[in-house]
């Protein structure tokens, strides 16, 4: 796997690691505190629109993974996402069960995140890495079709994982999908544009 980062930067993709652990740990918490956006309400369908707090912490992960493949290029991202997974399953596990849950949720939280990152960012870096390669001119393509490709497959696959068969886990993985892909596009999308103009702008060249 260390042959990913022959002539990259290391202590950016050991920073990078830690980042994506992090934060990874910290949506794993705030995935058990879920609320309604719209509480009294009755949109069809959506109901109040439960949502667990981690909607808004995972999208970070995705667009820093497709900065990583912008700057680093396609074998530095899977390295990334690679040696992330252990460290982000134990220290998630670690989180969730300090917090107070019981250690068989916390282990089945945990082994789920695990299956959902590592298949939903690598996907992530090839769904990217393509459309890049498609669309050149256009620098929001990429990052806007990974974002929605990985949040809605990481959103299902770690729900129905951890929590499948509590009765809520169908309308709160299907809104907590559609709050990623919002906060990734109108919040993390902006912001992968600003840090990729600075980066060009920094480094002098295109990325």
């Amino acid at each position: 796997m260390l042959k990913f980062l022959e002539g990259v930067d290391r202590s950016l993709v050991y920073k990078l690691v830690f980042m994506h652990t992090v934060v990874i740990a910290l949506s794993n918490y705030l995935v058990q505190f879920k609320f309604n956006l719209f509480p009294g309400a009755d949109i069809p369908f959506f109901g109040e629109f439960p949502l667990a707090v981690a909607a808004f912490t995972f999208p970070i992960v995705v667009v820093a993974t497709d900065l990583t493949v912008r700057l680093l290029g396609k074998e530095a991202g899977r390295a990334v996402v690679a040696l992330a997974v252990i460290p982000a399953i134990i220290v998630s596990i670690l989180v969730v069960w300090g917090g107070g849950a019981p250690i068989e949720k916390a282990l089945r939280i945990g082994a789920a995140s695990g299956v959902a990152y590592g298949v939903a960012t690598m996907l992530d870096v090839y769904v990217f890495q393509y459309i890049r390669e498609k669309f050149t001119e256009m620098w929001w393509a990429a990052p806007a079709f990974s974002t929605v490709v990985a949040n809605i497959l990481d959103t299902y696959a770690f729900f129905y994982t951890a929590f499948y068969p509590a009765p809520w886990v169908h309308a709160v993985a299907l809104n907590q999908s559609i709050t990623k892909i919002v906060v990734g596009l109108i919040v993390f999308l902006p912001t992968y544009g600003l840090l990729l103009g600075h980066l060009r702008k920094k480094l002098g060249r295109t990325l």
